[in-house]
């Protein structure tokens, strides 16, 4: 499989915890769909102290994994949300 577009999309998204509404990236998301991943070399700006943990609530977010062969947060389902 072809690896994700490194430039990628010039659209930036905030993405906040969904329980404490912390902000935790500054993400530039391709499509209109919902957030399911996030590579790491897209976020624009990281406000996690700790990677896949919200720095106010201390609560698990996403998890690393490799897709595409690029690194990657792979979001659990409710845990985030994106403006």
């Amino acid at each position: 499989m072809a690896k994700p577009n490194k430039k990628g999309p010039t659209k930036t998204v905030d993405i906040f915890c969904s329980q404490c509404k912390t902000q935790l990236f500054k993400y530039r998301k391709g499509g209109k769909g919902a957030l399911v991943k996030c590579f790491i070399e897209r976020i624009s700006q990281d406000f996690t102290s700790t990677p896949c943990i919200c720095p106010q609530c201390e609560r698990l977010f996403a998890r690393e994994t490799i897709i595409r062969g690029a690194p990657a947060y792979k979001m659990i389902g409710g845990k985030v949300t994106f403006k």
